[in-house]
């Protein structure tokens, strides 16, 4: 694991050189590269790979090992933002799911800022192409603070199927530090049991 993450970082690190060789189609796209290190009790640790490209109004996402084990996805999305003192983002989306699990995803990606507070929430509704009683509706809901602008704490819930664990729906807390473009993060799900860890390791560009 500690090897992909130190791979992943120096992908990451790479776009940088290329975006002072060329700011126009900088200013035209922008991109977020990371990498979601999951420690489960009892059952395998899981790697994620997260890679979104923006464009304006258009929205492109390729995940790995996120809606289940050895499942890749691919999605489209519209992005909404609008507000001044209330700032929201939305980007409605649709994506297609191959590998372990094979169908289709309705979701969303959803934003909302207000002073030093942000609500996240990203939803999916996977329809499975195999066996209709797996399919299942995945969300990811997270609630913080920034009391300094490097640093947001907060609380979190999540509903997945990556991974298995004796709750349906996994609450807990996280803490994420930001360092130029790069940002590190840490989640702790079911802290009064076997508590299920997350790491990862992300850069916006």
């Amino acid at each position: 694991m500690r090897l992909s993450f130190i791979m992943l970082l120096g992908a990451c690190l790479l776009p940088t050189v290329a975006r002072a060789q060329d700011s126009t189609n900088a200013r035209a796209w922008a991109f977020d590269a990371s990498l979601w290190g999951y420690i489960v009790p009892d059952d395998d640790d899981v790697l994620s790979p997260i890679f979104i490209a923006d464009r304006h109004w258009l929205h492109l996402e390729g995940r790995y090992n996120y809606e289940a084990p050895k499942t890749g996805s691919a999605w489209f999305g519209y992005n909404f933002s609008f507000g001044s003192a209330v700032t929201v983002d939305i980007t409605p989306m649709v994506g297609a799911v191959i590998g372990g699990l094979t169908g289709a995803a309705p979701g969303y990606e959803l934003s909302i800022d207000w002073w030093k507070l942000n609500l996240a929430n990203d939803g999916e509704y996977v329809f499975d192409f195999g066996d209709r009683e797996n399919d299942f509706f995945y969300v990811w809901s997270q609630l913080g603070i920034s009391p300094v602008d490097w640093l947001q704490l907060g609380v979190s819930v999540q509903r997945t199927r990556a991974y298995q664990t004796e709750r349906d729906i996994q609450r807990g807390f996280f803490a994420e530090v930001t360092w130029r473009s790069l940002y590190f993060s840490t989640f702790v799900f079911n802290p009064d049991d076997p508590p299920t860890v997350i790491l990862a390791i992300g850069a916006s560009f």
